[in-house]
């Protein structure tokens, strides 16, 4: 079993942030997208803040980030390829300062397929100085949410579905995360949100906010059409306890 993924309030070296850099994909929207990116890298990297490390995919990316970026304080740009800017799914889950876990990725279950965003896992380890701990599972890192105490949050929908790991059961789930992210428990919800291309992650649902703290949002108004997924994994969520046997406490937030 590997140790637990540490909380994503622990400390930690750098953020890590894909910087927007195929004009065929993000088409005119791409210079918009380019200014939040920069003002987000600008923002964390700010006096008394993170240590940035933002990837680029393509060499006309690089060239727009070190032009727009290059010089500033706190912010390492780095050269790389990918097909998409989300390396939260794509890249891998650090299990502290010098291992990553990395997993196979299937463009979020073969809807988005892109060029090189299955070799992102391999390009941050090795830019981080990290050992990357390979895994033949397929696993996006949006699709977990940790307590940094081996609890694990997801749901059903993205887990168990089987355009990721075909066969896959909460039990073969679960064996996979304690041997390569050091889960001691595995919380199981089930439906993610609507429309959402990534079959459910748990990360726009439900995230720790402490050990033994979870936080699920209301829904925004009567018409909020996630509004009984959010009421329904909050009343899972309040029946559930951690690794360390707590019973959770659920807070409930406004919806975005």
């Amino acid at each position: 079993m590997s140790r637990p993924v540490p909380a994503e309030w622990a400390p930690h070296r750098a953020m890590w942030l894909g910087f927007p850099s195929h004009a065929d994909l993000w088409e005119d929207n791409l210079v918009p997208a380019q200014d939040e990116v920069e003002a987000l890298a600008r923002a964390l990297a700010g006096p008394g803040g993170e240590r940035v490390r933002l990837m680029t995919g393509t060499p006309e990316g690089d060239a727009e980030a070190r032009r727009r970026l290059g010089g500033v304080a706190g912010v390492d740009i780095i050269a790389g390829r990918f097909g998409d800017v989300w390396l939260r799914d794509t890249g891998p889950i650090f299990l502290g300062p010098d291992a990553a876990a990395g997993f196979r990725f299937n463009g979020w279950g073969g809807k988005y397929d892109l060029p090189h965003d299955d070799e992102v896992a391999d390009q941050v380890a090795a830019a981080a100085g990290v050992d990357l701990l390979r895994s033949e599972a397929i696993l996006e890192g949006g699709a977990l949410d940790h307590d940094g105490e081996g609890t694990i949050l997801t749901t059903r929908q993205c887990l168990l579905n089987p355009n990721r790991n075909p066969g896959w059961t909460e039990a073969a789930a679960e064996a996979v995360l304690a041997r390569d992210l050091g889960a001691r428990k595995v919380l199981w919800l089930g439906a993610g949100l609507q429309n959402d291309h990534t079959d459910g992650h748990v990360d726009n649902l439900a995230r720790f906010a402490a050990p033994g703290v979870v936080v699920c949002p209301v829904g925004f108004g009567a018409g909020d059409p996630n509004g009984e997924v959010y009421d329904a994994a909050a009343r899972a969520l309040s029946g559930m306890t951690d690794a360390a046997g707590r019973s959770l406490r659920v807070i409930r937030i406004p919806s975005p």
